[in-house]
């Protein structure tokens, strides 16, 4: 058996259920068939729309230069039915049944992929003008705004924040960010990283305040617990997402600190024939040797095969998930790009002048590249995500120098 309680090798299924039609849903989907898997596969999407990526949502969806970013998956020659428009609402494994708003839907395996949803500004609600962006309607509902090149206020200096607000001013807006931290990104790079990128801000005319906490929003303003009361046309939410799981209550499922499905090292679930994929779910990393929630696209791309994999793979033949974590940012004129874990570096070394437009940043733990984040330096992330991938050990000088490349620096 698994680390939990999920049985492989037992009778082949004849019908797999996929909840959740975002890149770890569909890939899932796409994944089994790659895999020859010949019997149902339905997958299920809250969303009335053709499954789509989201990526594009704060860049080209949301700036008018595309009108969808619908994944190219011919769902019928692959024999997947897909059921749009569809909320999952609980699920009942003794019945081996998934509850929808449309009823119950039996399954054989069930693979929970409902990723994630964002986090909403306390007391904004209901306002006119308050946007969030994770949704496809988020976006063609944003554009407007944009065209019409209205004062906008982003809550919120994270990922997500800095990519809108990178739109934003590509439309013409005025844009102010309010992050009630001291710095961009604080939580999620070390203060010495996140410093440098502070001053994209206003390079980019982003009027950027930090220690601002909003007391309320309102038409047409955002008021600051400072008094400062700040014109806004629109205001646009990016404080943070949290795993789609509520309807999970009762299941009996295994839930994480942060409500996430806690998967084993082979995306199994705590639950007879439920796997959990993306964004809603953890999973433990030899590699990095503790549970980790990654809410980025790349996981939610590659977590499918192993999931896959399992399904359809014998007891002998099971994998286990370990990945490199990766994710990439396109903000303020430049490419962002991270890989690996961060958080037991017992040395940081960096590859270049951080005022300049391209540098990285390494983290190493006795002598070996646990992550690097690359700012226009994508040779520097391919190699070192292969480092980090094959605990090469390296010579931290020569790690150092930007002219020579990061591959070469193994000892």
């Amino acid at each position: 058996m698994s680390e939990q309680t999920q049985e492989p090798g037992g009778a082949a299924p004849r019908r797999v259920v996929v909840a959740g039609a975002g890149m770890a849903g569909v890939q899932t989907a796409a994944a089994l068939r790659e895999r020859g898997f010949a019997g149902e596969v339905t997958l299920i999407g809250a969303e009335p729309h053709q499954p789509y990526d989201r990526p594009p949502l704060s860049k080209a969806v949301l700036l008018g230069t595309a009108e969808s970013s619908a994944f190219d998956v011919d769902f019928e020659e692959l024999g997947i039915e897909l059921r749009l428009g569809c909320e999952v609402t609980g699920l009942r494994p003794g019945d081996h049944e998934l509850d929808t708003e449309a009823g119950p839907v039996p399954y054989d395996v069930l693979v929970i992929a409902t990723g994630a949803e964002p986090l909403r500004l306390p007391g904004a609600e209901g306002v006119p003008g308050v946007h969030l962006l994770r949704t496809l309607d988020d976006a063609e509902r944003l554009r407007p705004v944009l065209a019409g090149r209205h004062d906008i206020v982003v809550v919120g200096a994270g990922w997500i924040g800095a990519e809108f607000a990178t739109a934003a001013r590509e439309a013409g807006c005025a844009v102010t960010v309010v992050e009630a931290e001291e710095r961009p990104l604080a939580g999620v790079l070390p203060a010495e990283v996140a410093a440098p990128m502070a001053a994209w801000y206003a390079e980019a005319g982003v009027t950027l305040r930090t220690h601002a906490r909003v007391a309320r929003v309102e038409p047409g303003a955002v008021l600051l617990d400072d008094g400062t009361r700040l014109p806004a046309g629109a205001v646009v939410v990016g404080i943070g997402a949290r795993p789609a799981t509520a309807w999970l209550a009762g299941s009996g499922i295994a839930l994480g600190t942060h409500g996430e499905v806690v998967a084993d090292a082979h995306l199994a679930t705590s639950l007879p024939d439920v796997y959990a994929v993306g964004d809603c779910a953890s999973f433990p990393s030899t590699r990095y040797g503790e549970r980790l929630l990654v809410h980025h696209w790349d996981n939610a791309l590659q977590g499918p095969r192993t999931v896959a994999a399992n399904i359809v793979g014998g007891p002998e033949e099971r994998e286990a998930y370990d990945p490199v974590p990766y994710f990439w940012s396109e903000q303020f004129g430049r490419f962002v790009q991270y890989a690996g874990h961060h958080a037991d570096a017992d040395r940081t070394v960096w590859r270049g002048d951080p005022a300049g437009p391209a540098w990285s940043v390494c983290w190493l733990r006795g002598g070996r590249l646990l992550a690097l984040l690359a700012v226009g330096r994508p040779r520097d992330l391919a190699q070192g995500r292969r480092l980090i991938e094959s605990g090469a050990a390296l010579d931290p000088e020569r790690v150092a120098d930007p002219a020579r490349p990061l591959k070469s620096a193994t000892v």
